[in-house]
């Protein structure tokens, strides 16, 4: 090919609209911001609503790259210095993906930015910013920022909606706890369609003798707001195209024992549940529950035995003197995220102790550290996924 052939071709390329979104839906998103500025038609291209829905829908939504670890506290054996933050665990510790910015803190520019909850590539976070307190949503990977109206006191609760087919516009869900005294909540939603806060008609009535609901670990599920159950009250869920909160019951087998919620969350368009059940036969089992899609209850999806783990991570349980009078074992680790692949064998959990983050597939068993050394890692409170959107708001 002659150098005036190459330069015809490469012309009718970069003229082409659909040649150049199939080309740009096959690169990584680093690469799409930076092609933004190189003129005005790929701009143009690049930001337009339609390429950004097939660029996510291609390069899968739900696939999930690391986590962020908010409000933990690190104490080194050397110095016992302390720190608080956010930190970033990629979960391919051999080909890392990290986010496109270095800190919260800066956008914010304060350094106490704290992420409340994160919903396909979108973070909801409470911050200073400009000397006043407020909730922002922010895009980790284009760098987004947009402010959302004040609300009344009293919020009990905010989670962050957000898909990208089934609720392109995110939304607020904001619980308002109006009173002390009986179990009165108000249910607001904040659209950035509309960009205003409205006040849904439904809240929750109970008696001053039932026990307050406990709006905790909100998760975007299937067009609906949901709040981990606890051992009081059954999984609570807020339908946001009927406006409704509506009540799920708990796993059988979670009425047999004495037992707490380890995990509650979303992965690929699957609801999973993992309870811990007290006892020495369970320290080391655990199963995963997950939600049919039409709420009509729960099967257990995974069964697993983690006793090979304990070879390399004995720190998984620890021994602890019983009341009457000789040891017994323990679980110390949690599970902070069930991870579904596109392939059903990549599936994984991610697992907490004092000591380590590891990786475990629930199918060929293999596990490998995904952070922790010289630290002793205590006091995490949550845990937000991260994944890559060009979605603008």
């Amino acid at each position: 090919m002659d150098h005036r052939s190459s330069n015809q071709s490469g012309t009718r390329i970069g003229s082409s609209e659909d040649l150049l979104t199939e080309i740009f839906i096959r690169l990584p998103a680093a690469s799409i911001l930076r092609f933004k500025s190189v003129c005005k038609h790929w701009r143009l291209l690049l930001t337009n609503s339609h390429f950004t829905h097939r660029y996510d829908n291609y390069n899968n939504l739900s696939k999930s790259h690391g986590l962020f670890a908010s409000n933990y506290k690190f104490i080194f054996s050397e110095s016992i210095a302390h720190r608080t933050g956010d930190i970033y665990v990629p979960f391919d510790v051999e080909n890392p993906s990290t986010p496109s910015f270095g800190s919260l803190d800066f956008y914010f520019n304060h350094s106490n930015a704290k992420i409340l909850h994160s919903c396909n590539g979108l973070l909801l976070c409470y911050a200073r910013r400009n000397h006043a307190y407020g909730h922002y949503v922010f895009n980790p990977t284009t760098k987004q920022l947009e402010i959302i109206p004040s609300v009344p006191k009293g919020v009990c609760s905010m989670a962050l909606a957000f898909h990208q087919t089934h609720c392109m516009h995110y939304k607020v869900v904001c619980i308002l706890d109006l009173t002390p005294y009986v179990n009165l909540f108000q249910i607001q939603v904040y659209s950035s369609d509309t960009r205003k806060w409205k006040i849904c008609i439904e809240s929750y009535f109970g008696s001053f003798y039932m026990p307050k609901p406990i709006f905790r670990h909100p998760v975007y599920w299937n067009g609906a707001v949901y709040w981990a159950p606890s051992t009081q009250n059954n999984l609570l869920y807020f339908k946001l195209d009927a406006k409704q909160l509506q009540v799920i019951p708990f796993p059988a087998e979670m009425m047999s024992y004495e037992t707490s919620i380890m995990y509650f969350g979303e992965s690929r368009g699957r609801l999973h549940l993992i309870f811990h059940t007290d006892g020495e036969d369970y320290v080391l089992h655990v199963n995963v529950y997950e939600m049919m899609t039409d709420h009509s209850g729960w099967f257990v999806k995974y069964q697993l035995q983690l006793d090979a783990l304990l070879r390399d991570f004995p720190c998984l349980i620890s021994k602890y003197e019983a009341s009457v009078g000789y040891g017994s074992w323990k679980r110390d680790f949690q599970v902070i995220d069930v991870v579904r692949d596109k392939e059903e064998e990549d599936t994984f959990l991610v697992l907490l102790t004092p000591f380590k983050m590891i990786r475990y597939n629930v199918h060929n068993k293999s596990f490998k550290k995904l952070y922790g050394n010289e630290c002793y890692l205590v006091n995490f409170s949550s845990f937000h996924r991260y994944i890559e959107t060009l979605s603008s708001f």
